[in-house]
């Protein structure tokens, strides 16, 4: 069996790490006293793992919980191996804000659905780590999870070019364009067709920077839950049904 190196990573066909950097994306239990672990890890992607023995008052990990960095170590045989050892990643972060979990489990449910088991993303990692800091900064809570989907999208080869057209002509600032997923960018018939995006918004996300406006928020919004939907083949996130029925509380309230 290979021995991993000195930042978590091992060699090809091993089922033993090592202090890899990582994060829970999500638990659920299993039998009396383990937790069946979906981990997102830097150096191997992501990946589900047992921790036996830790639903108790004694349980040496503690500290499993989304959104920590952490130091995780396993080891066994098959794709699913069994969680040795883990540790914070540094200092403890701040607790993510109360208003802002439900959005914490909504970049944790992209990767989940997105990302590819076993493979190495440490681009996305570091995305992602940068963007739970925002999250706990307090920035624009659009701004952030549009910067995080687009890049997303970018990251894992869904991304479309948004300052050409399907023609290959430039986007223009005041023009309005129909996004199609897999097909690129149409110009608009006219400025209220339903569905339009205009071009300042389409170059603002091109250059990672969403817009903070109300309508340009929305059309945003718009364009990449299309992407993205597109990307899921039509299976809903949980996290949006649960928004959904926040939201109906709120108003029932």
């Amino acid at each position: 069996m290979a021995a991993p190196d000195g930042d978590g990573r091992v060699n090809a066909g091993s089922t033993r790490a090592r202090l890899a950097c990582g994060y829970v994306l999500h638990q659920r239990p299993y039998r009396d006293t383990s937790l069946i672990l979906e981990l997102f890890v830097r150096d191997h992607g992501r990946l589900t793992a047992f921790a036996r023995g830790v639903r108790g008052p004694r349980s040496r990990f503690a500290g499993l919980q989304p959104f920590r960095p952490l130091l995780l170590s396993w080891s066994g045989r098959g794709e699913s191996p069994t969680l040795s050892g883990a540790e914070e990643d540094g200092p403890p972060p701040a607790p993510l804000p109360a208003e802002r979990i439900l959005s914490g489990f909504y970049l944790n449910e992209l990767l989940l659905r997105l990302t590819v088991p076993h493979d190495p993303q440490p681009e996305i990692y570091a995305h992602y780590a940068a963007t739970l800091a925002r999250l706990r900064a307090g920035d624009p809570l659009e701004v952030v999870l549009r910067r995080f989907e687009k890049r997303l999208l970018d990251l894992l080869g869904y991304g479309n070019d948004l300052r050409c057209d399907a023609g290959g002509r430039a986007v223009e600032a005041g023009g309005y364009y129909h996004f199609r997923p897999g097909a690129g960018l149409w110009p608009a018939a006219a400025p209220d067709a339903e569905g339009a995006v205009q071009g300042r918004v389409l170059l603002a996300l091109a250059a990672d920077a969403p817009p903070d406006d109300a309508d340009g928020q929305r059309q945003a919004r718009q364009l990449l839950r299309a992407a993205l939907d597109h990307c899921l083949d039509g299976r809903e996130l949980r996290v949006r049904a649960v928004a959904r029925a926040v939201a109906r509380m709120e108003r029932s309230c």
